[in-house]
């Protein structure tokens, strides 16, 4: 199988509807925290957290949307600690968001050894089945790639709609747009820029969480220490990409699944005869190339990294 027959299968176009979701949430996820003018660098221990917690609850109890909600719980908690500190407490967000990822994986790396102990094989759950949808997939082409998925994976591209309407239609979307274009000015209209910082750092965890949980509920269906991979700092390149639109987000999210879908299908085809580690990074360096291209067109929130004094209007 050469390349062109792998780009053209049905099966590659799903498998990177797949594969974006993760990326999708978590770069709503960022989006959500940056456009109240916070820059969340603890979006990789969010997203590990909310994957060892989702994967925990469900192993536990055998619930799987027990496992969801326990991800996008932890996911929240990890997102009111970095609200604490730079929201509240004003600490340089660059650190504090690295410090919060570090601190997030050692405690969730000391959690998964202290409940399942050293194994030389990982725990595993019955992840997710795919929901065909009525009739809908049975369209040829487009039903098989868009409507017969998982059931968060529905989820995650209804929440770009959603977070889009939210955003540009409703009064509290353009609170926290104010937030993050001049918190000062949106003080002054009667905003308080603290409160809408800190709820949107507490819903972009709950995203992040989600992100997390969805690698193992639904797509791989085991925890691994890697199992992140370094999909949050992508998100954080995504946003920019993106524009920090939610729906030009949720393209870029897919062109980075459609990557990473063509790097897994020509390790297993064997068509091109590289070491897999350099398939591995392609998506890494499509990053780079793709930033690179789009470095001079990104223009962020004004008042991005910027905290908020309310003492000095």
């Amino acid at each position: 199988m050469n390349i062109f027959d792998i780009v053209m299968d049905i099966g590659f176009f799903a498998a990177a509807v797949r594969l974006a979701v993760p990326l999708l949430l978590g770069t709503l996820s960022e989006l959500t925290a940056e456009r109240s003018g916070v820059l969340n660098l603890g979006i990789e221990g969010m997203m590990l957290s909310g994957a060892l917690a989702g994967f925990g609850t469900a192993s536990a109890t055998g619930s799987l949307w027990l496992g969801v909600t326990a991800a996008i719980g932890v996911g929240m908690l990890v997102g009111a600690l970095m609200a604490l500190l730079v929201v509240t407490l004003r600490l340089d967000q660059t650190v504090t968001g690295l410090g919060v990822s570090l601190m997030a994986t050692g405690l969730v790396f000391y959690s998964y050894r202290l409940g399942f102990g050293e194994s030389s094989t990982p725990p595993a759950i019955t992840p997710f089945s795919t929901i065909p949808l009525p009739f809908l997939s049975d369209i040829p082409v487009i039903g098989p790639v868009f409507f017969n998925q998982y059931a968060l994976t529905y989820l995650a591209y209804l929440l770009v709609p959603a977070l889009a309407f939210f955003l540009y239609r409703t009064p509290a979307g353009l609170a926290l747009r104010s937030v993050g274009e001049n918190p000062q000015a949106a003080a002054a209209a009667g905003i308080d820029p603290i409160r809408v910082r800190f709820l949107a750092l507490i819903a972009a965890g709950g995203l992040a969480g989600l992100a997390g949980a969805y690698l193992n509920l639904a797509a791989f269906g085991s925890f691994t220490f890697g199992i992140i991979a370094g999909r949050g700092w992508i998100c954080l390149a995504l946003v920019v990409l993106g524009r920090w639109n939610p729906i030009a987000c949720a393209g870029a999210a897919f062109l980075f699944g459609a990557v990473d879908a063509l790097q897994l299908r020509l390790q297993a085809s064997g068509a091109v005869d590289l070491p897999y580690q350099l398939f591995l990074a392609l998506p890494y360096a499509a990053t780079l190339v793709a930033m690179i291209l789009n470095a001079s067109r990104a223009v962020g929130p004004t008042a991005l990294m910027q905290p908020y004094d309310a003492e000095q209007r």
